[in-house]
């Protein structure tokens, strides 16, 4: 008899309804629900707790939307580092250093003890390109660190951190910089922080999607060693990215230095954790190759409904910050287990 072999023929499945609408809704859905859901939840709290409209009272969105609005611009870069598998721990302190410089070219000459007693009233564009500037130098330090020297990215931008605060501290010598010309002081006042965030996000979320600039970029974050073999100069676009991060840093703070008329050394404490939160909360993979900026955008939002949510319901600032820890654990969590499911 011979030996008759029976094969099986796979039969196709055909994926359930919710698995063609979740394919066919836009990647970032499932992140704005929960925005939704999160701003649901503080909204039947306010009128339990406070009897009063937590998502109506429209100076509270607007300050949602002004507090998100520093934390987004520079959220904006650490995606973009994010992306490539690296991580920036300076923008916090590059934004005090930043600020600190701006104020001190934007003083007039109301000021009783100015800075640089030759340099006041000068124009605004003078103190708002030394602040990007300065932010572009040492996001340029930080790439030329990662991409020359080796070190991990964790190591040159914790270095940066701890050099760029010293720095805003020896050059003020910790004294608050006040004074600012009106001119200067526009650019932080009204809806302008708010519209500035929104044209950084717009402008680098087509950069992402539609050059060659951010095709290279997720194709170094997905596996670097194939961008090399592929002929990609992996080394030249980590140091853009870093050079970028730094500047939209630098951007942040003239923009914070505007919006309270001061240039202070102890600015952005925290922000560079903020950032990261709102990359990571968006959808962004520390393992590389994934990360949206309209992710972010909805992350950064997320992080200030949690803010005003809590203050509103009369929790304080240890409470915001139980609940933002444990929001970026499960944002890793279930990154770490969809990557699993990849492999």
């Amino acid at each position: 008899m011979s030996n008759m072999k029976i094969t099986a023929t796979p039969i196709d499945e055909k994926p359930s309804f919710f698995g063609q609408l979740r394919h066919r809704l836009p990647k970032d859905t499932g992140i704005f629900i929960v925005m939704l859901v999160i701003a649901l939840t503080f909204e039947i709290a306010g009128w339990y707790v406070r009897d009063q409209s937590f998502l109506l009272n429209t100076n509270r969105l607007i300050l949602i939307v002004l507090q998100v609005a520093i934390i987004g611009i520079i959220a904006v870069g650490v995606t973009q580092v994010i992306i490539t598998t690296g991580i920036d721990l300076s923008s916090g302190s590059v934004i005090a250093l930043a600020a600190v410089v701006a104020a001190s070219l934007a003083q007039t000459s109301d000021s009783l003890s100015p800075m640089f007693p030759s340099l006041v009233n000068m124009p605004a564009i003078i103190p708002i390109g030394a602040g990007i500037g300065v932010g572009l130098l040492c996001g340029l330090t930080n790439g030329f660190l990662v991409t020359r020297t080796g070190i991990p990215p964790f190591i040159a931008t914790l270095g940066m951190m701890v050099s760029a605060r010293g720095l805003a501290q020896y050059y003020t010598q910790g004294n608050p910089i006040s004074f600012l010309s009106d001119s200067f002081t526009a650019i932080g006042q009204g809806a302008m922080p708010v519209i500035i965030f929104f044209v950084v996000a717009a402008v680098f979320h087509i950069a992402l999607k539609h050059t060659r600039y951010g095709k290279y970029v997720y194709a170094i974050g997905g596996n670097m060693t194939s961008a090399k073999v592929s002929g990609i100069n992996v080394n030249k676009y980590l140091v853009i990215v870093y050079t970028i991060a730094g500047a939209l840093s630098g951007l942040a703070g003239v923009v914070l230095a505007a919006r309270v008329s001061s240039g202070q050394s102890s600015m952005g404490m925290s922000y560079e954790l903020d950032a990261i939160a709102a990359a990571v909360i968006g959808g962004s993979s520390l393992m590389g190759g994934v990360g949206r900026i309209t992710g972010t955008l909805i992350g950064a939002m997320i992080l200030g409904l949690i803010k005003r949510g809590v203050t509103v319901g009369g929790g304080d600032a240890y409470v915001q910050d139980i609940i933002k820890g444990c929001s970026i654990v499960a944002a890793v969590t279930i990154d770490m287990r969809r990557n699993r499911k990849k492999h």
